[in-house]
């Protein structure tokens, strides 16, 4: 067989698949293809270790903990490597490794011929530089217990940055979920396919940065599986908008209707309408309780604030919007109800969000024609359900939410989703970062979704495009910090994003 060599991906793949289908990938590869299995864990392990010197390029003492599935034996081609580059190696071994599959134990033979010397896991030395997490694989379907959790403890408690072999042991693959207890990486190398669960809940945090091999495997085996879900960001979704003509006006840039903001939330109302008009809606209208309505836009000039005490009044504010976003500082009196009712019944494409959606957990009601934008605790309520029943499946929840309610779901948090009507796989965003952990966020997110619906996307077109706008701005505004965000920043690092590429004229 021809030399592969394994090359590392800078730029992600944007399918994503369940760890069984990645299996059965890795199935394919071998029994249709010929490639051993042996040899697809030897390219595995020096995808990783060259990984493994990009990123720690003086690192010299390695621990490399092994389990006895096929991680661990990706493990001991990292050791056998790291030893060939005259690393000093501790190799670490958990589970039965008389047990071991002729490809891992092949891998430990390898190891021990080139002067390696497996020990059982009793401690983690402390005098290391990296560690390589090969203790468990995808295969994973019960919490992490024994003599593995403790040494997952151990892991996190030292101080030596981690790599984890194709996804950091006690992570659900399929979920994200952490099974008991679980890694938490500096970098996390996936092979083959990525999968679902290290972009979302809590896979994000476990993982630290992402890179994927494919192995050199055959394009064609990839025809065999179906995605399980797809990854968006900002980078493709940009690519779907269209660039706005030379001769554009307010006119056509669509007209935003905002209604919120009870006495004592006039910012929520605020923040929606700012974004709107940061992602180029033409027209923002904001439809706010009487008491501080005439205040609202002495900050904002460009926003048309009108004062609604009766859900009858909604009628006029909304002849002539395209898209009406509701929920934001509404609350749940008798005064929000009665607005909340009046827009379901405007006739206009809806954003809802905050305490819209809590109204709509008590009144539940399904339609086509909008974008709901639940965070987990709202998710829960729409479900009857615990919020740890939402974050354990974050996919079947956002899936369960579109079949009852219609329309576009959009679940928040780590990796938000986005579920649409048909059968698009749910979309999983990889943008963001965590100092979006602040209020107002939301609000920042139901206005740009809803200015990209008036400007003429579809509405699950102008949810993925909207979520990746706002965690792209997010990560612009950011600049690596990982705390001290506010809305306002996100939002004034918006139009940046829309910077259309220079056109030379001859």
């Amino acid at each position: 067989m021809p030399e592969i060599k394994p090359t590392p991906c800078a730029r992600l793949p944007y399918a994503l698949y369940r760890a069984e289908q990645v299996r059965a990938l890795d199935r394919c590869a071998i029994e249709r293809h010929g490639i051993p299995a042996a040899e697809l864990m030897r390219r595995a392990g020096t995808a990783a270790f060259a990984l493994l010197r990009e990123r720690w390029p003086h690192a010299r003492r390695i621990a490399v903990l092994a389990g006895s599935g096929n991680n661990g034996g990706d493990g001991y081609v990292v050791g056998a490597a790291a030893l060939a580059a005259g690393c000093d190696v501790r190799l670490l071994q958990l589970g039965d490794h008389a047990q071991l599959s002729d490809a891992s134990a092949a891998a430990a033979a390898d190891f021990s011929a080139r002067g390696g010397v497996p020990e059982p896991y009793r401690s983690l030395p402390v005098d290391v530089d990296v560690i390589v997490d090969g203790l468990l694989g995808t295969g994973l379907a019960r919490e992490v217990a024994g003599r593995y959790a403790e040494a997952i403890d151990a892991v996190n408690a030292a101080r030596a940055p981690v790599l984890a072999l194709d996804i950091p042991s006690g992570l659900d693959a399929d979920t994200g979920a952490i099974l008991g207890t679980a890694v938490r990486a500096a970098a996390t190398i996936s092979f083959i396919g990525l999968k679902r669960g290290l972009f979302t809940a809590r896979g994000p945090a476990c993982c630290g940065a992402i890179r994927f091999d494919g192995l050199g495997v055959p394009p064609a085996i990839y025809a065999t599986e179906v995605l399980s879900a797809r990854r968006i960001d900002w980078q493709k979704e940009r690519e779907l908008i269209p660039r706005r003509p030379r001769d554009a006006h307010k006119g056509t840039a669509g007209h935003v209707l905002v209604v919120g903001g009870a006495p004592g939330t006039t910012g929520a109302v605020r923040l929606a309408g700012e974004a709107a008009l940061r992602t180029g809606a033409g027209l923002v209208s904001i439809a706010t309780h009487p008491a501080h309505a005439g205040l609202l836009n002495l900050t904002r000039p460009e926003l048309m604030v009108q004062a609604v005490s009766d859900p009858d009044d909604l009628a006029n504010a909304a002849a002539r919007a395209d898209v009406v976003a509701i929920g934001p500082g509404l609350g749940q009196d008798d005064w929000g109800r009665g607005l909340f009712d009046a827009a379901l019944g405007l006739g206009r494409p809806l954003v809802v969000d905050a305490d819209g959606l809590n109204l709509l957990a008590r009144q539940p009601v399904r339609r086509d024609d909008w974008v709901l934008t639940p965070h987990p605790g709202e998710a829960a309520r729409l479900l009857g359900c615990a919020v740890r029943d939402v974050e354990q499946d974050r996919f079947a929840a956002v899936e369960a939410l579109q079949r009852r309610f219609g329309g576009v779901v959009v679940l928040k948090g780590a990796g938000t989703l986005i579920a649409g009507p048909g059968q698009r796989p749910v979309a999983v965003c990889s943008d963001g970062n965590p100092a979006m952990a602040s209020g107002g966020m939301g609000d920042a997110l139901t206005g740009i979704i809803a200015a990209l619906a008036g400007q003429g996307l579809g509405l699950e077109q102008a949810a993925s495009a909207g979520v990746c706008a706002h965690a792209a701005a997010a990560d612009l505004a950011a600049a690596g910090a990982d705390r001290g965000l506010l809305a306002g920043d996100v939002i004034a690092a918006l139009p940046r994003l829309f910077v259309p590429k220079r056109i030379e004229f001859e």
